[in-house]
């Protein structure tokens, strides 16, 4: 059984003030790219991950595990599942990698195990485990509200080509959001997305969307790691239409013109000696899906 489950950007990402239970609410659009993670799984007696990234662990404290081992706790399964990570998204880059493979361990053992679960059961496991992890299961592009894990599909027209810039360093998604209220944030008490995002969305605009590209957390991000708007300067001056961190980062990410203009940015990029990779990725893409036989 074979899994693939995208990376995701927030196209928005407006932040609130911290609520009482710790999390800040959020108005965001988030977009799933074709820049993937692998898991595969095959019936075992017990439970157990392998990770082709030494960074990560395999053990427990995975999110994959942990959503593997609530998907057999809920549903009373008795087998277990051996399951492989490959990585392809950057580790605590911004773009819930882990979140993602989270869902597709929920993909894959679901199925692995007969499919005793819905896609609603899916979902509200996702939720418990994760803010970005019902968007992983369900992909394309949404609005995601409270901590995001409240998704209303998006209407999307025509394709994007993102460039995906993965940083020397790393930033934790707590420290960014702790820098945020450090920093007194811009948080309005009811963030919203703006209507112009919405509107150049549905119309497939490339431009308009770049326009309305917005990260409260990029600041913050930014003050942790400055380098990041040295690259992400670069990445307009070598034509993109807009450039961003991503979430909480230190990934960025580059709006191109087409998937040609998207190799030609991935190029320069790597030629300011500021990042240690770039990719090129499409979007919208699915959410985290069974690969059929012979297409893996």
């Amino acid at each position: 059984m074979t899994v693939l489950a995208p990376a995701k950007i927030n196209l928005y990402l407006g932040v609130g003030p911290a609520r009482a239970d710790g999390y800040h609410g959020l108005a965001t659009v988030f977009q799933a790219l074709d820049l993937t993670d692998r898991l595969t799984a095959v019936i075992a007696d017990d439970m157990s991950l392998s990770v082709d990234d030494e960074e990560l662990s395999d053990g427990p404290d995975n999110l994959a595990v942990k959503a593997a081992l609530l998907l057999r706790e809920r549903f009373e399964i008795t087998a277990g599942a051996a399951m492989k990570l490959t990585k392809n998204i950057p580790i605590a880059g911004g773009m819930a990698g882990g979140s993602t493979d989270a869902a597709a361990a929920l993909v894959a053992c679901n199925a692995l195990w007969g499919a005793p679960a819905t896609l609603a059961d899916l979902v509200e496991l996702a939720a418990e485990l994760g803010s970005d992890v019902p968007f992983c299961l369900h992909g394309g592009t949404a609005l995601g509200s409270s901590r995001g894990e409240i998704l209303t599909p998006v209407l999307t027209t025509g394709s994007f080509t993102w460039v995906v810039a993965t940083s020397f360093g790393k930033l934790s998604t707590p420290a960014v959001y702790k820098r945020f209220d450090e920093m007194g944030g811009d948080a309005a008490d009811a963030p919203a997305v703006p209507a112009a995002m919405m509107a150049a969305l549905r119309a497939g605009d490339r431009e308009a969307v770049g326009a309305a590209l917005h990260n409260d957390l990029q600041r913050p991000a930014i003050s942790l790691m400055p380098e990041l708007d040295m690259l992400l300067e670069a990445g307009r001056d070598f034509g993109a239409l807009a450039a961003m961190v991503s979430g909480s980062g230190p990934t960025t990410v580059y709006l191109a013109r087409d998937y040609d203009h998207g190799l030609e940015l991935a190029v320069l990029l790597m030629t300011t000696g500021l990042c240690r990779s770039t990719k090129v990725a499409g979007a919208p893409a699915h959410g985290a899906r069974v690969v059929p036989e012979g297409n893996g």
